[in-house]
């Protein structure tokens, strides 16, 4: 017999080929969140570049060695572990000590993503454990580091966001996002919250940018429109019918919600992750309105005014159970139950 000059793959059906490869499909991933960076940088100075490049950086090495000290091949260059150290930076303040992206990209790597056999394999995001981890090992410093949106005009570019004499972070701002408890005065406008020019995480003030990235996946196919579509629509209803019935203007506060804090950023880029989203389009819907929900209760019933991270990893944990019961029935069986 001749010898094969591949490898001999048997699987069960459907069979197709395709051209991407885990890496063509990162890089889409990559190349969609250079607006929401380019947004971060602009808006909150040159400082945003160390704490994305640091973050990276840990977020590859902590994954090259563990696969060398496991005696894996090293798959670092299929851009994963850059896309987990992006998103991670992202979901920090902009103020954020340079350690605290080190802590949370060994986190999301080592234990988010490694420990359950790597990529493909994790059932929870890995960037949104590392920043869970984050804030409930270390409040302090991730809810202390907001800054005003060009705090560095007059220091430099690269100026550094360190506290003064009296222990008060330069031009900081005392939210973390315009989210604020029902009565309070809104203090922008609803284009400020467009374009990005309030306080937040780094990567979740421009919904702008965050929508530009998110309709160059969509174009290329590299996610569903299902899950961001149900996440925010079902968010918006949700508030609309039951949370701002009381607010002076209703219709204002709604978009408040929706565009300000980590929505636009989670139903876009991380409840759509490959791996720990629903398989099928129905299955994604349900995973949204499911992160829709969950947002909505946390944001108006917890104490904590953001709740996107915590729904979409309640998501993650749901998702084996959403794809059994969304799964396509087999060709020629009538009924799930038959072969099921």
């Amino acid at each position: 017999m001749p010898e094969l000059k591949e490898p001999l793959v048997v699987s069960v059906s459907p069979h197709f080929r395709g051209t991407d490869t885990i890496r063509s499909v990162m890089a889409d991933v990559v190349i969609a969140l250079i607006p929401a960076m380019v947004a971060g940088v602009y808006f909150f100075g040159g400082r945003v570049v160390w704490i994305l490049l640091i973050s990276v950086a840990a977020a590859v090495g902590t994954e090259a060695i563990l696969q060398k000290l496991m005696r894996k091949a090293i798959t670092v260059a299929d851009c994963s572990a850059i896309i987990t150290g992006i998103l991670l930076a992202l979901n920090l303040p902009p103020g954020a000590p340079y350690w605290l992206p080190v802590v949370g990209a060994v986190v999301a790597i080592a234990i988010a993503k490694m420990v359950f056999g790597g990529l493909g394999k994790n059932i929870f995001n890995p960037a949104l454990i590392g920043r869970a981890v984050l804030l409930a090992a270390y409040p302090v410093a991730m809810t202390k580091g907001w800054l005003k949106p060009f705090w560095w005009h007059g220091r430099g570019f690269f100026a550094s966001a360190v506290a003064d004499a009296q222990g008060a972070a330069l031009d900081a701002i005392s939210s973390a996002t315009p989210l604020v408890k029902e009565g309070a005065a809104d203090p922008f406008t609803i284009a400020d919250l467009i374009i990005g020019k309030v306080g937040g995480c780094i990567g979740e003030t421009s919904a702008l940018c965050i929508l530009i990235g998110g309709i160059y996946l969509l174009v290329r196919r590299r996610i569903l429109w299902q899950m961001p579509v149900a996440f925010i629509g079902s968010f918006a209803l949700l508030m609309a019918l039951f949370g701002v019935a009381r607010h002076p203007e209703p219709l204002d506060r709604v978009l408040v919600e929706v565009f300000a804090g980590g929505l636009m950023l989670g139903a876009w880029f991380m409840a759509t992750d490959m791996v720990t989203s629903p398989l099928t389009g129905r299955g994604q819907f349900i995973g949204g309105v499911l992160c829709g929900l969950l947002t909505f209760l946390i944001r108006l019933k917890g104490g904590y005014p953001e709740g996107v991270s915590y729904s979409i990893l309640l998501m993650n944990m749901a998702t084996p159970l959403i794809d059994r019961y969304t799964q396509p029935r087999r060709f020629g069986v009538k009924s799930r139950a038959k072969h099921g």
